[in-house]
């Protein structure tokens, strides 16, 4: 498999953005020539938008790492509207995996769980997602089956282009999972919608689940099979991957359990032929993406050709520090901010976390106790990203610092315990003798051995295994609040709600705010509670 890298794209469209401007010549021409009879005339140009509805996961912008293609009032980072680093953010620091050290307001809210609706960070996750989404908006609207027979093209491009068209419609499924799953209750617009001055609609978060459902079954056909696509580009195995996510959360977003569908979708992932990779730390260095049998759907990194200091450069960056020594170690020979660290409550998971016993505990130097958040040794490093090469290579670099490790948003590990936990939920169509097989699987990798195998299995034990096997991949926080322990005070962790020993916070935190600018924009919207 090759490295899935997007090329430079000017601006197809200025509806693109969905931004409408007040004129008197209503006549005007775009400014930018390549209009849409142009840019999508040949299998080329379609090709060129397809990569911008990818891009727009890990570009900030197209031309260069300090210029951010979504404008939001206080922020002057680029790298921080990075869809990966935003999402990291509101999944990791506000749990028992993550602190920073950074004395940013913005983030330190996050430790706190005091955030309001004028938070710049929320906002930078709540606009990436919906900026994708706008953008597979107009791709999808072009590949419209009318569209494709207008301009002439043959059944053989015509069917490409049919896929081209549902892995956007995926891409957008996954970020509208993305904002029910954070946000509840986000602004809805498709295709179908008017461009230029339309104000979107709120929908309500059952609504939007049963939206992602549908989609994600009405793609299926058109999907190329789980395993036969391009490299970080979309198939059948990532729709059943988010299916299976999808339902194993239902409960939280409607209120009814899925848990029986969340075990038939993972284990049609289970059945499509990945496989485990046999070296845990290899599926987060830089060659991550050479003869990957594991995960599913990658986010792409490139440190040459798509520069930013989001994504895996921010996650390895600000995980070591400024040892030059260590640096190189990890591949990062120019790079190490530290700031990001662990509380005691992740490496303790492991027991013995030196690594010796479970491969899977990659911390290093730091206290484990964390007495002062903005203090950069409280607190373990945490080492699983690297951009080292399996073969200890480091990879080429602008500038040493930017990474190419690309991000795994799925993978098979995350099926096993989908199934596994589904199972002790009460799911129909599975057996706890199978899901204690898929946790032995992953725990005879970590060790290297059966040594650290299990005889029995209960709902805590997956909730820790998780944590052990998916830590810092964006997951936490949603699994805390499926197991009804992220708010209240039946589970604290160090520096929740700003105390040292943890203390329980409201209800309404599970749910993040919509944007304070966004209520103001738009009259439809109606602010999630407590907010």
């Amino acid at each position: 498999m090759k490295k899935y890298t997007y090329p430079i794209l000017l601006p197809v469209l200025a509806l693109m953005l969905g931004f409408a401007s007040c004129t008197k010549d209503l006549n005007l021409q775009p400014l930018n020539a390549n209009t849409a009879d142009k840019q999508y005339a040949t299998m080329d140009g379609y090709k060129q938008v397809l990569a911008k509805v990818y891009g727009s996961y890990s570009l900030v912008s197209s031309s260069g790492v300090g210029v951010s293609d979504i404008n939001i009032a206080g922020i002057t980072d680029a790298g921080t509207t990075d869809f990966v680093r935003a999402y990291w953010n509101l999944q990791e620091l506000t749990t028992d995996e993550a602190v920073c050290a950074w004395n940013d307001a913005n983030l330190q809210a996050f430790h706190n769980i005091n955030w309001t609706s004028s938070n710049v960070l929320v906002n930078a996750l709540y606009a990436r997602s919906l900026y994708q989404i706008t953008v597979c908006n107009e791709l999808i609207r072009e590949s419209a089956d009318d569209k494709i027979a207008a301009r002439g093209f043959k059944e053989g491009d015509a069917a490409t282009i049919r896929n081209f068209r549902a892995e956007a419609r995926f891409l957008r499924a996954y970020q509208y999972w993305v904002l029910m799953d954070l946000f509840g209750n986000p602004p809805f617009v498709t295709e179908k919608d008017p461009i230029g001055k339309f104000i979107p609609p709120q929908i309500s978060r059952a609504d939007l689940f049963k939206y992602v459902e549908a989609e994600l079954k009405a793609i299926d056909a058109d999907l190329v099979p789980a395993r036969q696509n391009e490299y970080a580009r979309a198939d059948q195995g990532a729709a059943w991957a988010l299916l299976a996510r999808l339902y194993l959360n239902a409960k939280v977003y409607t209120g009814t359990e899925h848990y029986g569908d969340a075990i038939t979708y993972a284990q049609k992932v289970i059945g499509a032929g990945y496989a485990l990779q046999g070296s845990f730390k290899s599926l987060f260095m830089g060659d991550n993406n050479i003869a990957n049998t594991e995960v599913i759907l990658p986010i792409a990194y490139d440190a040459i050709n798509s520069q930013n200091y989001g994504g895996t450069t921010f996650l390895i960056c600000a995980a070591h520090g400024t040892n030059v020594a260590d640096n190189k170690a990890y591949g990062i020979p120019g790079g190490g901010w530290l700031g990001n660290r662990s509380t005691k409550s992740l490496p303790q998971v492991f027991g013995d976390y030196s690594g010796a016993t479970d491969s899977r505990a990659q911390f290093g130097p730091g206290n484990l106790e964390v007495n002062d958040v903005l203090t950069f040794n409280d607190g373990l490093a945490v080492y699983k990203f690297n951009n080292l090469t399996s073969k200890g290579a480091t990879p080429p670099s602008a500038n040493g610092v930017l990474c190419r490790t690309d991000f795994p948003l799925f993978r098979l590990a995350e099926m096993y315990l989908v199934y596994a936990e589904a199972v002790l939920r009460g799911g129909a169509g599975g057996s706890n003798a199978t899901a204690l097989q898929y946790i032995n699987l992953l725990r005879t990798r970590a060790y290297g051995n059966s040594s650290g195998n299990l005889g029995s299995i209960a709902l805590q034990d997956v909730l820790n295994e998780r944590m052990r096997e998916l830590y810092w991949e964006g997951f936490r926080r949603t699994d805390l609040i499926r197991f009804e322990q992220f708010t209240g005070n039946t589970y604290l962790w160090p520096w929740k709600g700003g105390v040292k020993n943890g203390a329980g916070v409201d209800a309404h935190f599970a749910l993040f705010p919509i944007p304070s600018a966004e209520t103001i924009a738009n009259p439809n919207l109606k602010q999630n509670s407590g907010y």
